[in-house]
């Protein structure tokens, strides 16, 4: 009896929930949960969080804060849910349980968290099985969306996250499409994006040079027929445009790629299905989830040898990014084409990608022969993600539509709102209070005025969003790069983070690492704390600080930047000046290159061993990814890089198929107490190989294994001297398949435990989350 009646007696609870909790279908979630158990009460967006007051039985209210976190929406991400008094008497009884008007301005204790949006939602199978039903009245409607899926983070201007602060705001209802926003049993109650061809956004059509526009259903036709006759179509995405053409037919191909000014940089190719997509690669079971997840992001894959694509889809490479529609529009344009698309970002070079149809008619006009957009207003601009699969788990190369602005957490919280300004390349930046981390999507590389105004814009949309308002900025050592200058003009504290050690923190951070680590960093270039180019680092760190305990051989980068656009004078850099740990070593290493050197122009080398010997214009570097770039050059893979990596992509698809090659010789020395690998050795043995003709594509592999076995002889000493065994892998060089793979295997054979970047890039994408870890964990400590 005294059971029965505690379970009957009635209790009344307000629920403050925090997380990711609007635009997933929470509310409409809660109410039906509300219905389902009897409740009285009222469910609503709060500013950035969900607020529920509920009363009912004990056994009913229990129920409720337990299903809130079992059942919730599989988008749904609850980081704090808060259970505490209601004001007054709470909801009456027999009032039943609804959903009320929002509340801009939250009142509740988690009013210190972010603002959350999700990222937006490739179209679910309900929708698109819609989409191709003749008799729905939403049949081929490129607009169509649910609770489940559809635009957010583009579309949203504010918080809370209801219609009238989305670029939906300008599409009235009409009466079937606000039934269904009302109904609570329909799949679009509360779905803010709503909309039909009676009352939502239209298709618009533009052939380049021409003023007059069609419509609708014409406007997707006359894209259609221009694809077909080899066309290339500027089309309006979710995040922004794309253009598209057919990835089978090489005229288009090659046309795109002048047009566009990307001479060698691979496609992306968009596939209607995981069949199709197997056609083209072969598609594991991990592989296959990742490129069907609901971020849809490209895929970097392996490309079979037969696949039916244009040669100059990924010329030179063996890697081949693939994509399955994200949009409603994209499955119309392979529906209807019934072939594979390439679909790469809408922009020129390294310009920002265009989200306005003015803009895009403007920037494009020399590149696309028709535009294919919308009247719905792009809020934000969100470029592909890219991710692939690393030991089985998935791994992003660019975090930006359908994961960003998805909040991570900090293992040490930020005392205060910081917002931290990322690198130079591949830029990010990353807003932070609490625990709570908000990484901005991909920029690009910060080196023109548009790129820096997108960042600008997209820093002033998402503060705005999320509510937090930085007191502390944090920015790379280095004080060339945009985003450092960017720093220096904002009126807060600033903290300067060492470029290798938020490589190393970015992993760290992201798998809850908060005590002492090893941390490999491997990368290009970033200015070290000595003054010197470090990128090829092995430090013993935590989130506070570190300490260098070993590095690569240093090597002049003759020119500079001109030697990272040019793998061959690079090596030059290694053959002229290389560290110099054994004088004999280097003096063979200039005799065997003779048919190295006789390949290049005279008056380059006389040029390139002058600035050497003079130490003009030749910064020294300790860098693996120039390493990379020299054992590129000399095995004649690659002379010259249309792109960052290039040279090192290609060194890598020519190692694939060499599985078990033998490392190399290496060497460590010993220098002002650092570990250093000297390349000398390996580099000797690589031209003796090529003068007695050994197959490239095995020395490369051997060059691969060679980085793989020093790097773990290394750690495995560092690790027993230093009393940790976990390994942080990060940098844009940990972008190498081959390599990564092969750390991963070598570090747990020795005992370690190795982490690599999985929701963060290892490249420079990531490092605005390092800094933020970094400078969360300093500011902790005063």
């Amino acid at each position: 009896m005294r059971g029965t009646a505690a379970a009957a007696r009635r209790v009344a609870r307000r629920i403050e929930v925090g997380g990711t909790v609007q635009g997933v279908g929470f509310r409409p979630f809660v109410y039906r949960l509300g219905r389902e158990l009897g409740l009285d009460g009222w469910v609503r967006n709060d500013g950035g969080l969900v607020v529920i007051e509920a009363a009912g039985s004990a056994d009913a209210m229990r129920r409720l804060s337990a299903r809130l976190r079992t059942d919730a929406p599989p988008q749904a991400r609850l980081r704090q849910v808060r259970i505490g008094a209601p004001a007054g008497d709470g909801p009456m009884h027999g009032s039943g349980f609804h959903v009320i008007a929002s509340a801009e301005q939250p009142r509740s204790g988690l009013d210190d968290r972010p603002g959350l949006v999700p990222p937006d939602l490739a179209t679910c199978a309900a929708c698109v099985a819609e989409l191709f039903d003749p008799g729905d009245r939403r049949y081929r409607y490129p607009f169509v969306n649910c609770t489940d899926c559809g635009p957010r983070a583009t579309i949203v201007g504010g918080l809370p996250y209801d219609r009238a602060v989305t670029s939906m705001r300008r599409f009235a209802m009409c009466r079937a499409c606000t039934a269904e926003y009302r109904d609570p049993a329909d799949r679009r109650f509360h779905a803010e994006p709503i909309a039909c061809p009676a009352c939502g956004p239209e298709l618009t059509w533009r052939p380049a040079g021409g003023h007059g526009a069609e419509g609708g259903e014409p406007a997707l036709q006359a894209a259609v027929a221009l694809l077909r006759d080899g066309g290339i179509v500027a089309v309006k995405g979710v995040g922004g445009y794309q253009l598209v053409c057919d990835a089978t037919d090489e005229a288009v191909v090659a046309r795109l790629r002048a047009r566009k000014q990307r001479p060698v940089k691979p496609f992306a190719v968009m596939v209607a299905d995981l069949t199709a997509a197997g056609r083209l690669a072969p598609v594991g079971p991990a592989e296959a989830a990742l490129l069907a997840s609901v971020p849809r992001p490209v895929v970097l894959l392996t490309a079979r040898p037969d696949r039916l694509l244009a040669a100059t889809v990924t010329p030179g490479a063996d890697t081949l990014g693939l994509l399955l529609p994200a949009a409603p529009l994209h499955h119309l344009l392979l529906h209807d084409l019934d072939r594979p698309l390439v679909a790469t970002s809408g922009n020129v070079a390294d310009e920002p990608i265009a989200v306005d149809d003015a803009e895009a008619v403007d920037r494009l006009a020399g590149v696309a022969d028709g535009f294919l957009g919308h009247d719905r207003v792009i809020r934000a601009r969100y470029d592909d993600s890219v991710a692939r699969v690393v030991a089985g788990r998935p791994s992003l190369v660019r975090r930006a539509r359908g994961y960003a602005p998805a909040p991570l957490g900090l293992p040490i919280a930020a005392p205060e709102p910081l917002l931290a300004v990322g690198a130079q390349l591949k830029h990010t930046f990353t807003l932070a209070r609490g625990s709570t981390a908000i990484v901005g999507p991909h920029t690009g590389d910060l080196q023109q005025q548009e790129t820096m105004t997108a960042f600008t814009d997209h820093l002033a949309h998402l503060t705005r969003v999320t509510g937090v308002e930085p007191a502390v900025v944090v920015h790379d050592l280095h004080p060339g790069y945009l985003s450092t200058q960017y720093a220096q003009t904002v009126s807060v504290r600033r903290v300067g983070v060492q470029h290798h050690h938020a490589h190393v923190a970015s992993c760290a951070a992201e798998h809850g690492i908060t005590g002492r680590y090893l941390g490999v960093a491997y990368d290009g270039l970033g200015l070290g704390d000595d003054g010197t180019l470090w990128g090829g680092e092995v430090l013993l760190a935590d989130l506070r600080s570190y300490r260098r305990l070993a590095r690569f051989g240093r090597a002049p980068l003759p020119g500079g930047a001109a030697a990272v656009r040019r793998p061959a004078r690079m090596a030059l850099g290694y053959l002229f000046g290389a560290e110099a740990f054994d004088d004999t070593s280097l003096a063979r290493a200039g005799r065997l290159a003779g048919p190295f050197l006789a390949r290049l122009p005279p008056l380059e080398v006389a040029t390139v061993r002058r600035m050497v010997a003079a130490g003009v214009n030749c910064p020294q570097a300790s860098s693996a990814g120039r390493l990379f770039d020299a054992v590129a050059a000399l095995l004649r893979v690659r002379d010259d890089a249309g792109y960052e990596g290039e040279a090192a992509a290609a060194l890598e698809a020519l190692a694939a198929g060499h599985t078990g090659a033998a490392p190399l010789p290496w060497r460590l020395a010993t220098r002002d107490d650092l570990v250093v690998y000297d390349p000398v050795p390996t580099l000797l043995t690589l031209l003796e190989a090529l003068r007695d003709e050994a197959a490239v594509g095995l020395l490369a592999a051997a060059f691969h294994a060679t980085i793989a076995a020093m790097t773990v002889a290394v750690c495995s000493d560092a690790a027993a001297e230093h009393g940790t065994s976990t390994v942080c892998l990060s940098g844009g060089v940990m972008q190498n398949q081959l390599l990564i793979e092969a750390l991963i295997a070598g570090l747990s054979a020795a005992g370690l435990t190795p982490l690599v970047n999985e929701q963060i890039p290892a490249n420079d994408g990531g490092i605005s989350y390092g800094q933020a870890a970094v400078a969360a964990a300093q500011l902790q400590d005063g």
